[in-house]
């Protein structure tokens, strides 16, 4: 078996995987029985997507979909931890 085989099994697996992974957290975003949950499914979502960039980047051999991905993962960063100070202090900015 070649490289580019195993290569398109991984990648298959890999989307696979974390798909299962996004419909995991979508359910527990749905019927998270408190706010941080949420918050929590929300963020584990942001970083299924993240690895669902990278993996398309890696089948379409271009650096822009990694890129992207760094983008993506500041914002959602940016995004958990403002939503967590405003979860804890009701206010954004002191």
């Amino acid at each position: 078996m070649k490289l580019t085989g195993l290569l398109d099994y991984a990648l298959a697996f890999g989307f696979a995987a974390f798909a299962l992974a996004l419909l995991f957290n979508l359910l527990r975003l749905l019927r998270g029985p408190t706010a941080m949950d949420r918050v929590l499914a929300v963020d584990t979502m942001v970083i299924n997507v993240i690895a669902l960039i990278v993996l398309l980047g890696i089948r379409q051999a271009t650096q822009a979909y990694f890129e992207a991905a760094l983008l993506f993962a500041m914002f959602g960063f940016v995004a958990t931890v403002s939503f967590c100070r405003f979860m804890l202090r009701g206010r954004l900015v002191d």
